[in-house]
């Protein structure tokens, strides 16, 4: 059994309880380890008799109210309690494809298996490429579209396949045979893939004497290595031949597989965890952000709960920004072609820019990146050394094209908010303004509930500007602040930019997938073609070292994160409606205003919500996540009191409205979870 629950415990003071992010104990009894999945879901067995376990949509237990005498429990809670008692739950261990060999094998192999299944149920599809993948495989075919009961019969196929123990066998062949050989089942797919490959002798694979693809391998010795049991087709999409819109649309069959039956059932619970996650859902139950068709893909409509969201961010992030000598912008969203000409964009990154526009003769341009605009107002004076550094940045909003396809909520958009800074710094600068930006980094990240990173440092590709000299110091120096700040690197040899060396970092979610967010850039590119300077102790001209960074990504992308990290439920200090107060009937109404307006005043987001019976009220506040409610009846407007619950730690009590506003304020400015 495998089962992600909250504890909560019924504290009557909020002063140490899990007001916005409950906490998990020491001793595990569940762990599942996967990559990129890694640690999914981690928590403890206490003691059930004294600790309730909340399922996942988290209905609300025992509630005595002073107002009402109102109790409610869950029908199944003691149900999930006897079963969580009388079931151990033992631990289960994802490999991945780096840890397995024998796991990539099985997925290569299934690949094939499924190509050779769907060819056999439909003799006319056109084959192409089926690679592994990090939780399976995929396989592109030019064929009819096909439904979820295609897939069943597929899989069926595939069974019958593994069933009969076929041998995989390698064969080394030349070209003019490799393209006979194809000419003859009539594959043009294959055709152009044969042109492409550069080595030889060409390598196939075939699956028994019934079926064979071009394939360098590796793979299983045969069929019957696979546990038939451990496989599961999840989907079909559509995908361009070789990404370019302007080819053939393909039937891409997404699969899982696993070495074992209870490896397949844990991927499958993480991805329906995954799945209750997802920001899109989440985003439409809660309100918080729309994507219209009357606008367009790919452009984010902030609504007001998601708006205050951004706001808290936004606000946090200026702030620490200027406490650590940061100067903000604001720049414009167009600029004349010629500005990307000079930056380059329209040379290397034209694909990912919209059209110009023409204004009075000239061809203005959305842009794509900030990069040019800080630059400018670098330009605008002189610069002398003793100035450095010189750090700027802004929260600006960019242009990308992407293709309808490749669109997906908050995480691929067209116009999205990064988070972008430029520090303008001196060679013997290099380290310290780099470690600075990992203490920048680590202290933002912390804020919103991230505490595990993946950090991999760049180095030079072979194609780059810049002198030998400039790059073995400013990689040096890149090393040099993530080994005084201690974190674990990875060095990905020859994965820079062409124009600097960088630290990319991943941010780990709750169920330890990993984000790409922050970004540490040197870039000895734009600061020669923009030909910028400042004047050096000997009043000669020298070149500034340009670092490019960012924290948080985008906001949009960022935002999607925080929404399936925290699964909607947002710690209290970053939670839209931080208070909700519920009158038993109208005739508290009055007093009830008159308290959100005080709260408000405090600069507490609160709301009051009538209109229903009590048990619906609290009922609609669970579910739009709202961490705490205040009951109001007869006997609260008498003592100028509220009734409070927590959504995490069930009925705190009455408390005088004073109490409750200091409890709120002390937990949103320490930004506790």
């Amino acid at each position: 059994m495998v089962v992600l629950h909250r504890m909560a415990t019924s504290i009557s003071l909020f002063a140490s309880i899990p007001l916005s992010k409950p906490e998990f104990f020491s001793k595990p009894f569940i762990f599942l380890h996967s990559s990129p999945l890694n640690t999914f879901i981690s928590g403890t067995r206490n003691s059930v008799n004294k600790t309730r376990v909340y399922k996942n949509n988290r209905k609300f237990c025992t509630i005595s109210s002073v107002a009402t005498d109102l109790t409610e429990t869950s029908s199944n809670e003691s149900k999930e309690n006897v079963e969580i008692e009388n079931n151990p739950v033992q631990k289960v261990v994802l490999p991945t494809n780096d840890s397995s060999e024998k796991l990539l094998r099985i997925r290569h192999t299934c690949a094939h298996v499924m190509a050779m299944a769907v060819q056999k149920l439909f003799p006319n599809a056109k084959v192409t490429i089926g690679p592994w993948i990090d939780n399976g495989f995929y396989y592109d075919f030019d064929m009819e579209p096909l439904t979820d009961r295609d897939l069943k019969r597929i899989k069926k196929e595939m069974d019958r396949i593994i069933s009969r123990n076929l041998p995989l066998a390698r064969e080394e062949i030349d070209r003019d045979e490799a393209q006979r050989r194809i000419m003859s089942i009539n594959e043009p797919y294959k055709m152009e893939i044969l042109e492409g490959i550069t080595e030889e002798p060409i390598t196939i694979y075939h699956i028994g004497n019934e079926w064979w693809d071009l394939c360098a391998g590796p793979h299983v010795d045969t069929t019957g290595k696979i546990n038939k049991k451990a496989i599961e087709l999840e989907s079909v999409a559509g995908a361009y031949w070789r990404g370019d819109e302007k080819r053939a649309m393909l039937q891409r069959i997404y699969g899982t597989a696993w070495e074992t039956e209870e490896q397949l059932k844990a991927y499958l619970h993480f991805k329906e965890e995954a799945k209750r996650r997802d920001h899109r859902r989440i985003g439409q139950d809660l309100d918080l952000f729309s994507i219209q068709d009357d606008a367009g893909g790919g452009l984010v409509f902030w609504h007001p709960k998601g708006a205050i969201v951004r706001h808290i961010i936004e606000d946090l992030w200026k702030s620490l920004h200027i406490q650590r000598g940061y100067d903000l912008l604001y720049t414009p969203h167009v600029a004349k072609a010629d500005l990307w000409k000079i930056s380059g964009h329209l040379d290397f990154y034209k694909e990912s820019m919209y059209d110009q526009m023409e204004v009075e003769d000239e061809q203005y341009q959305l842009r794509p990146m900030n990069c040019p605009y800080h630059i400018l107002v670098y330009k605008r004076t002189r610069h002398s050394y003793r100035e450095f550094p010189i750090r700027v940045a802004e929260l600006g909003t960019v242009y990308r094209y992407e293709l309808s396809g490749s669109l997906h909520g908050l995480f691929r958009v067209r116009g999205f908010t990064q988070d972008d800074a430029h520090i303008f710094c001196l060679e013997d600068q290099i380290k310290d303004e780099i470690r600075g930006v990992l203490d920048l980094t680590e202290e933002i990240l912390l804020r919103f509930g991230f505490e595990k990173y993946e950090v991999n440092l760049s180095t030079r590709p072979e194609k780059s500007v810049g002198s030998d000299d400039i790059w073995e110091k400013a990689t040096a120096a890149l090393k040099d602040a993530l080994d005084c700040k201690g974190w674990d690197y990875q060095i990905d040899e020859g994965g820079g930019a062409f124009y600097g060396p960088k630290i990319d970092l991943k941010i780990e979610d709750a169920l330890g997938r990993k984000w790409q967010c922050s970004t540490v850039q040197a870039n000895f590119n734009l600061p020669e073609r923009f030909d910028i300077t400042y004047v050096d102790s000997n009043s000669e001209k020298q070149r500034p070292i340009m670092i490019h960074r960012a924290v948080l990504g985008s906001l949009e992308r960022f935002f999607g994160v925080l929404i399936e990290h925290y699964a909607g439920d947002f710690p209290l200090w970053l939670s839209p409606i931080q208070a909700r107060l519920l009158p038993v009937t109208d005739t508290q109404l009055e007093y009830c205003n008159e308290v959100v307006k005080r709260l408000k005043s405090s600069n507490i987001r609160a709301e009051v919500c009538h209109g229903e019976r009590l048990p619906k009220l609290i009922r609609n506040a669970e579910k739009q996540k709202i961490p705490l409610m205040a009951v109001v009846g007869p006997k609260e407007v008498e003592t100028q009191s509220l009734t409070v619950r927590s959504r995490f730690a069930g009925e705190l009590g009455n408390m005088s409205i004073d109490d409750f506003m200091t409890r709120i304020m002390s937990f949103s400015e320490d930004k506790k979870f």
